[in-house]
């Protein structure tokens, strides 16, 4: 299975909204978003699902990927708010595994969440070394087995500027 990690595009100012759920992409980030969710198109990119954190700033992400014909499925998905437990995500994912037939998902979500599951799905644990940028992505592999922490393989870490 390929899972794609895709951080949110650039939002509005840390502060700026009362609540910080709220903060939206700005012009820019819906911009450089939309030119990296039409590159994945061009190369092929399609999943089965895409996933994403309820924060405004994430879905508007995952709405842009979904309006460039990259899935036709998108749930939001609590456990990709900031916080979140990968625990969470793999215990859904092992029920999706059971009953469905998945083979590519996108997550989208946010910083250092992201970095922080990338390190465990590849090492099986966080060293705080892997940070994706704003509309960045990450690719992993995901093994057949139930151990998937510690035994995923990496076949792309990007920032957006190589994809526009």
């Amino acid at each position: 299975m390929e899972l794609y990690l895709i951080r949110h595009g650039i939002a509005a100012v840390r502060g700026t909204y009362t609540n910080d759920d709220e903060r939206p992409l700005v012009a820019k980030g819906i911009s450089k978003t939309q030119k990296v969710a039409q590159k994945l198109r061009l190369i092929g990119v399609e999943f089965d699902l895409i996933l994403s954190s309820p924060l405004v700033r994430a879905f508007q992400t995952a709405e842009i990927l979904l309006e460039a014909d990259l899935s036709s499925k998108l749930e939001t998905f609590t456990p990709l708010k900031p916080g979140g437990k990968i625990q969470d995500w793999l215990h859904w994912l092992q029920e999706k595994r059971n009953n469905n037939s998945l083979n590519t998902l996108a997550l989208v979500g946010h910083q250092p969440d992201l970095g922080n599951w990338t390190e465990m799905l590849i090492w099986g644990s966080i060293t705080d070394q892997i940070i994706v940028k704003k509309a960045g992505i990450v690719g992993l592999r995901l093994p057949d087995s139930r151990e998937i922490l510690g035994n995923s393989e990496l076949f792309l870490l990007t920032s957006p500027k190589w994809f526009i």
